[in-house]
């Protein structure tokens, strides 16, 4: 069984960070961008729970801008979201991600929670951790993966 704990758009707030891994005690890491130095930063005060990034619109970055991981048996996309302009809707993404044949891809970009069910794929935004908008807490995601069970569950954590 993995927990992974899902973040995106730290924008500098690597304290709002620091408290959601203490809270959720991941198994691993998926930082989602915005900002890429941010994400070094927590894997620094956390070395021992392995790390996944990608970089944001915001990131001045040559990396990859879509990863795709194999997570207890399930494929799972990652990236930021604005290739895909998430930003004027989801198709684009939900395409891109069964292209890739992915079971799950993970987001951000928006700000903003979102999560669905959708073909086969499921989709899921943790909201912003460090700038979060339409009067939301700064929030995050926890993704549970069970492989010798098929099981997987999905949370999403405000801060107060």
């Amino acid at each position: 069984m993995e927990k992974i704990l899902i973040l995106s758009d730290s924008h500098g707030n690597v304290n709002n960070m620091i408290l959601a891994v203490k809270q959720a005690k991941p198994d691993c890491i998926i930082h989602l961008g915005d900002c890429w130095a941010d994400a070094q930063k927590l894997k620094s005060r956390f070395p021992e729970i392995p790390m996944e990034q990608v970089p944001g619109n915001c990131d001045c970055s040559q990396e990859f801008q879509v990863r795709v991981l194999l997570i207890e048996g399930k494929r799972v996309m990652i990236c930021h979201g604005h290739t895909y302009n998430v930003k004027a809707g989801y198709l684009t993404l939900e395409m891109g991600a069964l292209e890739k044949e992915a079971d799950i891809v993970l987001f951000g970009h928006t700000h903003y929670v979102f999560y669905d069910h959708h073909n086969g794929l499921f989709m899921l935004n943790p909201g912003s951790i460090g700038a979060p908008r339409y009067g939301n807490p700064p929030s995050y995601g926890v993704l549970t993966l069970d492989e010798s069970t098929g099981a997987m569950e999905s949370h999403i954590f405000y801060l107060e």
